[in-house]
């Protein structure tokens, strides 16, 4: 039975694991210090509290979710942008990916660059976002497109996923049938 570790497997899990723990996490402490940064601090503010209770649900500690709050109102912390990024993927399906970012150009040149891998490129603001209707921190998709051809599912879910990849992407929305929202951790469903 040589290479049949029980120990190896469990360390390989747990990698697996920890590495997406990590993702969600990172996630939510960014989206925490800005919403920090709007209310000032304060806790009771209903932006700020949304997001620690989402947080808290997904089993963030205590220690990292009062760490981003800090770093969210201290005076010398960084400018937090948050930017929507537009796009049209297989089968004329609209992308929207909504970002989260402290240096606005080098996450525009990436995701640009992850995008151009996948054969889509960024569209202008404004031209895949008329197919979406905001629905608080969402977009809902005003008419899904019906299912297409196994081909390009999968092309749309490499895409989907290599942007899910990227730490600075909060979450990403389609109007593709099936693919309504990705990163259902954070929008609070």
């Amino acid at each position: 039975m040589s290479g049949h570790s029980k120990w190896s497997q469990i360390k390989r899990q747990k990698g697996v694991t920890d590495a997406a723990k990590s993702r969600v996490f990172s996630r939510f402490a960014r989206l925490i210090a800005l919403e920090s940064k709007k209310a000032n601090g304060v806790l009771t503010a209903p932006g700020l509290a949304s997001v620690v209770a989402r947080a808290k649900a997904a089993n963030m500690p205590k220690e990292n979710i009062e760490r981003a709050i800090n770093k969210g109102a201290s005076k010398d912390s960084s400018s937090l942008e948050q930017v929507l990024y537009e796009a049209y993927g297989p089968g004329g399906t609209a992308l929207l990916v909504d970002a989260l970012t402290d240096n606005k150009n080098r996450t525009t040149q990436e995701i640009k660059h992850l995008l151009v891998l996948q054969g889509v490129e960024l569209a202008a603001p404004g031209a895949a976002s008329w197919a979406f209707t905001k629905a608080g921190a969402a977009y809902a998709p005003n008419e899904p497109l019906m299912e297409g051809a196994g081909a390009d599912e999968e092309h749309l879910g490499a895409i989907l996923s290599a942007l899910d990849e990227h730490d600075d992407v909060q979450q990403v929305f389609t109007n593709a049938r099936g693919y309504e929202t990705t990163n259902d951790e954070n929008t609070g469903d």
